[in-house]
This record gives structure tokens, C-alpha cells and sequence, in this order.
């Protein structure tokens, strides 16, 4: 097994978290013609294109659903659910099995992977709680960014898509950094990306955004698409409904339950290309910060390798 193709694979988006299937094509054109922006007046408007600062911090809640594609043989429902200060509950469901990870807004997290062989939750380890605040931010790394320690610089502009887009380089508290690139009409979200070390080579992530949409006032992308440039791995998201301020116990983001056993299969022998199953892998991550809705390299990171090395068509609809 190729090792470097089997992480990449792996931990590709996201992303976040999860993740689309659509292939995402980047126009990297001449100099972007947009007028001339500081980075605190792109921030500006940034916030008020996603509607307003002072009515995303009003939100308590966030639960968001939809389904998640990795490819034409995988994909099923997912649940992402936060709280302030920094709470946090992810599912995601494929063949009737469901990986969850839920975090206290403290300083424990659990994690529940019945594809990993793990049926019961496991205490995230100190370094996956440390990356699962940035995940549970419920606000984004552009809002409060001084108070958080993040560092944002405006670094240029690029083509998106088509479309001129003024990017800002976030650098997390923990050191890690993040391109989000921001349309320069709309100032809405259009790309994140990122990179992660995978066997101590460096491997890029991307996500685009499409569909925005008006949910209570706060502007939400309803599709993303996610991908490792290269890798020939496309995810695909498409969110079903987004709920503000519901009701959701303080339980919810406690030590999950032991997930249940798998009904036994329906046929005696698996699809063609379902032999990996046994081969997930040991984490899976989401990302849903309040007013972005990225997924970025998280919930890839424990899907089967098998998936997505065997040449399966990646969906290109929805």
C-alpha cells in the first residue's frame, strides 16, 4: 500500500469537515482589478455580509443537518450540533454505523468509531482536544480574533471560480494557519484552505462554498466541496436545514453512549467497493463555526482508504 496516498486519502477533505462530490476547478488568473482594502475594513465587511456581528453573537445555538458524499457507494446523514462558549456534537452515519464526537467547551472531548472497531466513546487525547477548540469556535477565527490570540493579515487577492476574491491569512494561537479567501463583491466565503502533515510531507487542503443562503437574519453556505489538489479526493456537503437557538441539553455534549450494534447485512456479500469498511480508520472531525459553515480536512479523516484509492466515481450531481 502506497503509505503517502493512504494518509493523504485519509485526512483529505473538509473539513472540515466533510466532504462534497462535485470537481472544483480554480482559475488562478492575472492581478485581481478590486479596490484597495486594509484588512480590518475587509473584516468589516465581511461580518456584515453574513449579517450583522451583533445578531450572530445574539445566536446561543446552532444545529445543522444534511448529507455527506465521499463518493457514488459512500455517503449518509450527518448532525453537527454547538453551544456557547465552545461546545460541541458531531455525527455523521454511513451503512447504519455512526461516528461521534462530542466536547464539553472545557477540556475533555470524546470520541465513538464503531468503523475503527471502538463501539464505546474514547477521551480525545491532549492534542485533539487543543484542535478541537478552533473547531468548536462558535464565532470563527474573525471574530474576537485579538482576545483569541489569532493574527489575521491580508495577503493578496486571487481568481476564485471566476470570481476576484481578497484572501486573509489566519494565524491561530496554537501556530496553525489558514487562507480564507473572500469574494470581493459579496465579501461572502468562497474558498478556505489549509495544510496538514501527513507522514512529515506537507498536503493541502480546500473547501469552496456555494448557495449561500438567509437563515434568521445569518447568511450560510448550503453546499461545500472539498478537496486535496492532487489527490484526486472530492467530498461533497449539502446542508439540509440549519436551526438557530434550538433547544439542545448540555448533555448532548457530555460522553456519548456506546453505539449500538449493526443490523446484519441485507445481501451475503458487500457491494463492489465496500471491502474497505473494515478499513476506516481512527478519527473523524467536523467543523460548522456560526456564519462560515466549513468542514475543512475534518471528517475524511477516518474514512476508508479503499474508497477512495479503487477508482470509484466520485459523484458529479447532486
Amino acid at each position: 500500500m502506497n503509505t503517502k496516498r493512504h494518509g493523504i486519502a485519509q485526512r483529505a477533505l473538509v473539513l472540515a469537515i466533510f466532504l462534497f462530490g462535485l470537481q472544483v476547478g480554480l482559475e488562478l488568473a492575472c492581478p485581481v482589478k478590486a479596490e484597495p482594502q486594509t484588512t480590518d475594513e475587509i473584516i468589516t465587511k465581511v461580518l456584515a455580509a453574513r449579517g450583522g456581528l451583533e445578531k450572530a453573537k445574539a445566536v446561543q445555538t446552532e444545529r445543522i443537518t444534511g448529507t455527506i458524499y465521499f463518493n457514488a457507494e459512500i455517503y449518509g446523514p450527518f448532525l453537527a450540533e454547538f453551544k456557547r462558549p465552545g461546545k460541541m456534537h458531531n455525527e455523521v452515519t454511513i451503512q447504519n454505523r455512526t461516528v461521534v464526537r462530542s466536547f464539553n467547551g472545557k477540556d475533555a472531548g470524546w470520541v465513538t468509531n464503531p468503523f475503527a472497531g471502538k463501539d464505546t466513546p474514547e477521551a480525545m487525547s491532549a492534542d485533539e482536544v487543543k484542535d478541537v477548540v478552533n473547531e468548536a469556535d462558535f464565532d470563527g477565527p474573525l471574530v474576537d480574533a485579538k482576545a483569541k490570540g489569532n493574527t489575521i493579515q491580508l495577503t493578496g487577492t486571487e481568481r476564485v471560480e471566476g470570481r476576484d476574491a481578497y484572501i486573509l491569512k489566519v494565524t491561530h494561537k496554537d501556530g496553525q494557519v489558514s487562507f480564507y479567501s473572500f469574494d470581493t463583491k459579496t465579501f461572502l466565503l468562497v474558498k478556505w484552505s489549509g495544510a496538514d502533515s501527513v507522514n512529515g510531507e506537507t498536503v493541502t487542503r480546500e473547501t469552496y462554498f456555494h448557495d449561500y443562503r438567509d437563515v434568521g437574519g445569518l447568511k450560510f453556505a448550503f453546499e461545500l466541496v472539498s478537496n486535496t489538489p492532487g489527490a484526486d479526493v472530492t467530498q461533497r456537503i449539502v446542508v439540509d436545514k440549519i436551526e438557530l437557538d434550538a433547544q439542545i441539553d448540555d448533555a448532548r455534549f457530555g460522553k456519548p453512549q456506546a453505539a449500538p450494534a449493526p443490523p446484519a447485512a441485507s445481501s451475503p456479500a458487500d457491494p463492489p467497493g465496500q471491502q474497505f469498511l473494515a478499513t476506516i480508520a481512527k478519527r473523524i472531525r467536523a467543523d460548522f463555526p456560526l456564519g462560515m459553515v466549513f468542514w475543512r480536512r475534518k471528517w475524511c479523516s477516518s474514512f476508508p482508504e479503499g474508497a477512495l484509492q479503487t477508482g470509484v466515481h466520485v459523484l458529479t450531481d447532486a
